[in-house]
């Protein structure tokens, strides 16, 4: 697989391929020792970690997957892109590869989907890093009720299939006051080449109104996995 745009001198990575019924989900293996597994978020890949797994790679084994429709994983037009199947995808990953006494890193959407599965799995998770994410539903709290109709707005398919605006222009404010260099986000817009290909970006946006009560289910199961040691950032 080609992607010129991929910056290497960023991203120096060999890349590995897994099935995912019938796709190549993309992911990165460096380094030797204790397993540590990065869950990313929406619109973003692997590539968010890259600058941590240079370091940690050293002294550990450094596991980060893309979701499928996301950073160099397939990109199919027709695909079931919800987070509970995302969640199956990590499942079967972490499965066949026999991965254990993990150290799961999840951020933003794979908080969900990467918790879900230390829900299910728990003796294969040794301890937790939780960045900018959760896991309880939303569909009462005040702000959410505001994005909700937002949501529910005709005019997001466009925006997200013709503009590929969650990578152009909401991924940037989530740096806050740090400036995105368009060197950097291009690693970040140019995963979508095509409207064809932005469906999964879409679905995760859909999640926040059709998986409520799912994400609550998952909290609700929390005490499962309440004793692991837990960093949150």
């Amino acid at each position: 697989m080609t992607n010129h745009w991929l910056d290497t001198s960023e991203y120096p990575f060999t890349s590995n391929f897994f099935d995912i019924n019938g796709h190549k989900l993309h992911y990165i293996d460096e380094g030797q020792g204790e397993t540590i597994l990065f869950v990313h978020g929406a619109p973003s890949w692997s590539f968010d970690f890259r600058n941590i797994i240079k370091i940690l790679k050293a002294n550990f084994r450094c596991l980060a997957i893309g979701h499928i429709g996301f950073g160099l994983s397939d990109k199919p037009e027709h695909y079931d892109y919800s987070t509970n199947n995302h969640s199956k995808s990590l499942e079967k990953f972490v499965l066949e590869n026999n991965l254990e006494n993990i150290a799961l890193v999840v951020h933003d959407f794979g908080g969900p989907i990467g918790l879900n599965f230390a829900i299910k799995y728990p003796d294969k998770i040794k301890n937790i890093v939780i960045i900018n994410s959760w896991l309880w539903s939303s569909k009462n709290k005040l702000d959410f009720i505001k994005l909700g109709k937002i949501l529910k707005s005709p005019l997001l398919p466009f925006l997200y299939r013709y503009l590929n605006f969650s990578p152009r222009f909401i991924l940037p404010k989530s740096f806050g006051d740090h400036k995105v260099s368009s060197k950097i986000l291009r690693q970040y817009t140019k995963p979508f080449a095509d409207k064809t290909q932005r469906n999964g970006s879409l679905a995760f946006a859909k999640s926040l109104l059709n998986d409520q009560d799912w994400f609550e289910q998952l909290w609700n199961q929390r005490a499962v996995i309440s004793t692991k040691p837990t960093l949150f950032i």
